[in-house]
């Protein structure tokens, strides 16, 4: 693949996109995200005097609905093709990474091939959250989700970063230290072009482009690390090609001599079609940054969520586009009314400049000497009476603010403007509200389940033999692993949703109480079922109570133990 042919390419997609909707792609995006931020008033010629009001439903509908689909906490759970999950081997899996956290490699392996694969995926499991820990995958997924209402579509970017340093080491007297590991981007969708935009499914994509802009002293850097000439490295110029770049701000971007580079993923298929390898190459316009090299996983790295879906297309739609005309008639209805509520508290003075030479500065209390008789006093100040203001000006612009509200599913209950005189009705009501957002909720468990197969792949892939960091109630410990061992493993990963609200966890405390109160779990089980935050350092809690042994009971007739 030559520059000239990814640049191609390129083109193709920009050309796509510009033909979506009746802005184009790139332009309507940046007015979603303008009216999201507040910015709701550009290009209009109102004058500096005019007050310019904004209520910006907009965001409060996307921020609620945004809460209500990304606050849950999320579990995986990896299980491999294949292989029995029973109760049995869930048990044996606690058991074994027990000893492993104890003793060391002294209890690996377990005694079959089965109880080895149930070990590996309960720790995997774990693990997803040690990985989504050291990326920020919290703050990553609330990227993606704003990305997604924005502008229809948020995608997230895994790769292999070679440079992460590990602390771990390849031999025992430590001088190999054992580099790369899984790193994490937020891509625009502006930026990401996919071959095939009439698919909406990666996966099945003949190729995928990332355009970003970077500067040209660090592509330079980057063309070197990966066998350029100098002369090679030095054809990397800086140029101006940011107008398709995502954002307001992209266009202001400062003079850094930065150029635009594009990553081009694809499929390289053997001769017969039975098999194929991921490959990739880095350019820009006239030069190769980095020449075609395979990934080493099977999976395209990128994981896309559509806010809502459009027929034959993969880049999805933004509820944004389609309220803005709302909004805009709100701003202009609440500003007439403000402007009109001014004009009869403080109307337009008039002064016959000829009688009154003072400087006027309608302070209240200021003595304005007049001469002459009275019929020129009254000549020489008077205010100008403003038409009436129909109140129903008013009824409307709050009942469009209702209904708009309401049409998006943003009620006053799910909102919490109400008074809660009748509890179970407001969760009625609440919990109605709410259901359409299961569907959008069941698309981001999916996005999320493309996420921990993409962990998972490249761990079987990439991380060879090393030992992985279990954080769990026994503390933090090393499990040995064999990626080479579960290559050939067919890996599924479930999402678990846990609750999201504060109602949520005190109910969960609440059952907790009952159960520890009726002797049906001990103070162990209440304490590890406890919700996450609540008691500090619950494992040194646990641990403590081990060390103190089984609690002391007294009965009538003594104590037993």
């Amino acid at each position: 693949m030559t520059p000239e042919q990814v640049f191609r390419e390129y083109e193709q997609g920009i050309a796509y996109k510009n033909g979506m909707g009746r802005r184009g792609l790139y332009e309507q995006n940046r007015i979603n995200e303008r009216f999201f931020a507040g910015d709701q008033w550009r290009g209009a010629n109102c004058g500096d005097e005019r007050p310019l009001v904004r209520y910006n439903i907009i965001k409060r509908i996307g921020e609620y609905k945004m809460a209500v689909v990304g606050s849950a906490p999320i579990s995986v759970r990896y299980s491999a093709e294949g292989f029995s999950h029973t109760a049995a081997l869930s048990q044996t899996a606690e058991t074994v990474k027990g000893r492993l956290a104890e003793e060391g490699t002294a209890g690996w392996p377990p005694s079959s091939r089965e109880e080895e694969t149930a070990v590996v995926m309960s720790a995997l499991s774990d693990y997803f959250q040690v990985t989504a820990s050291r990326v920020r995958l919290n703050d990553l997924k609330e990227q993606v989700l704003r990305n997604a209402y924005q502008s229809g579509t948020g995608i997230l970017y895994t790769y292999w970063d070679d440079r992460i340093r590990t602390g771990l080491y390849a031999d025992k007297s430590r001088s190999q230290p054992i580099r790369g590991d899984i790193a994490c981007e937020v891509l625009d969708v502006e930026n990401v072009y996919f071959g095939d935009p009439t698919t909406d499914d990666i996966q099945s994509q003949p190729y995928i482009l990332i355009a970003q802009r970077r500067t040209v002293g660090e592509l330079r850097r980057e063309a070197r690390r990966y066998g350029r000439t100098a002369a090679e490295a030095a054809a990397i110029r800086p140029d101006e090609d940011r107008q398709y770049m995502a954002g307001d701000p992209a266009q202001g971007e400062p003079e850094t001599g930065k150029a635009t580079v594009l990553t081009r993923f694809w499929k390289e298929w053997n001769e017969d079609g039975s098999a194929y390898t991921v490959k990739a190459v880095k350019t820009c316009r006239g030069a190769v940054i980095r020449p075609a090299w395979e990934l080493g996983i099977r999976l395209y790295p990128l994981a896309k969520f559509s806010w809502e879906r459009r027929k034959g297309c993969i880049y999805g739609d933004s509820e944004i586009t389609y309220l803005i005309p709302n909004q805009i008639a709100i701003n202009r209805m609440m500003t007439a009314s403000v402007w009109a509520v001014m004009m009869m508290g403080m109307p337009i003075m008039v002064v016959n400049g000829d009688v009154v030479t003072q400087p006027i500065t309608n302070d209240p209390g200021q003595i304005i000497p007049v001469y002459g008789p009275a019929d020129e006093v009254d000549k020489a100040i008077h205010y100008v009476k403003p038409p009436d203001f129909s109140p129903q000006f008013d009824d409307l612009s709050a009942s469009l603010i209702v209904n708009t509200l309401n049409q998006a599913g943003v009620n006053s209950a799910v909102l919490g403007d109400i008074t809660p005189d009748n509890t179970s009705a407001i969760i009625a009501v609440r919990e109605a509200a709410m259901m359409p957002l299961n569907m959008i909720g069941q698309r981001f468990y999916g996005f999320m389940e493309d996420v921990a197969r993409l962990f998972a792949e490249f761990w079987v892939t990439q991380y060879g033999h090393r030992s992985i960091k279990m954080e769990d109630s026994r503390g933090i410990w090393y499990l040995p692993f064999d990626g080479e061992r579960y290559r050939d493993l067919i890996l599924s990963a479930r999402i678990q949703v846990g609750a999201s609200s504060l109602w949520s966890e005190n109910q969960a405390v609440r059952t907790l109480d009952n159960l520890f109160d009726r002797q049906m779990i001990d103070v162990r089980q209440y304490l590890e079922r406890l919700p996450g935050g609540i008691i500090p350092d619950l494992g040194g809690l646990l641990r403590d109570l081990d060390k103190a042994g089984p609690p002391v009971q007294e009965t009538g007739t003594g104590t037993t133990i």
